[in-house]
């Protein structure tokens, strides 16, 4: 009997590759976005059912969820679905902090819960979110993203204890950069004029051709969630693309501290 996925952000990017990924690996796909009648390619396959869902509307989560079920059980929720929002904190408003830990953070949280009864009564079920190397470390003006990445793994971590004694895993994706339209599309800027020359420099780094060159594809952190939905590890963290291991593993082998020096030198010219 084919196994069957669910994915939040399912519309663009690494939630579209990893929808057409399991697809293509004969899963049936339930791909979730805010406007499915706009959906032009994941309608077309054979193994997979679009659903309505914006994960910061907690009727919809509850409405998605009853719909996925009746499709039959799930295997995998994979929590997609998310933006970027980068710039000065001092210049963020509040709509701006509350949409994004709404969608990054909450959203994560109800889509979750929604299903933990599902996989409780089955004894068994996958939850895999997608979090960020910018949920393992910081970089400059980023700090609500961060807040929101950092508290999906730590939310993650401290879930697993609850849930792996019913049957049901937890583990987090953690992709580096992905070249994708995120940066025009999924990012959200605040503004501070006190922090025009810090937002320089750091755009810049941000924006530097040679460090786009080690970003990956949206299919190749895509084969890194179908690996961890298959694996049968019990393993928490997959750090996802060769810049994202390669820094994780910086950070680990320099120290907290260091490896802040290191940032500050890179970003900041300090």
């Amino acid at each position: 009997m084919s196994k069957r996925i669910f994915i939040t952000g399912a519309s663009t990017g690494l939630g579209k590759a990893t929808a057409k990924l399991f697809a293509s690996k004969g899963w049936n796909v339930i791909a979730t976005m805010r406007t499915p009648e706009k959906e032009d390619e994941l309608d077309k396959l054979p193994n997979v059912e679009l659903l309505a869902l914006d994960v910061t509307d907690p009727e919809q989560i509850k409405t998605a969820t009853e719909k996925a079920i009746a499709f039959g059980p799930i295997d995998v929720v994979f929590n997609n679905a998310g933006y970027g929002l980068a710039g000065p904190f001092e210049g963020a408003t509040d709509m701006q902090l509350v949409r994004q830990i709404n969608t990054n953070l909450l959203g994560v949280m109800r889509v979750t819960q929604a299903f933990i009864p599902h996989f409780r009564e089955k004894k068994s079920g996958l939850f895999i979110t997608t979090t960020s190397i910018g949920g393992l470390v910081a970089f400059p003006l980023n700090s609500v993203y961060h807040a929101t990445k950092w508290g999906l793994e730590g939310w993650s971590e401290s879930l697993a204890f609850e849930l792996n004694p019913l049957g049901i895993e937890v583990k987090t994706v953690s992709p580096g950069g992905i070249s994708t339209d995120f940066a025009g599309r999924s990012i959200d800027l605040t503004a501070h004029e006190a922090y025009n020359d810090t937002m320089q420099k750091v755009m810049s780094v941000f924006g530097d051709p040679e460090r786009q060159k080690s970003y990956s594809t949206p299919e190749q952190i895509a084969e890194v969630v179908y690996e961890a939905a298959t694996d049968g590890k019990h393993k928490l963290r997959y750090p996802a693309g060769e810049d994202a291991k390669a820094m994780y593993e910086q950070r680990k082998q320099a120290g907290d501290e260091q490896f802040r020096e290191g940032v500050k030198a890179r970003f900041l010219g300090e």
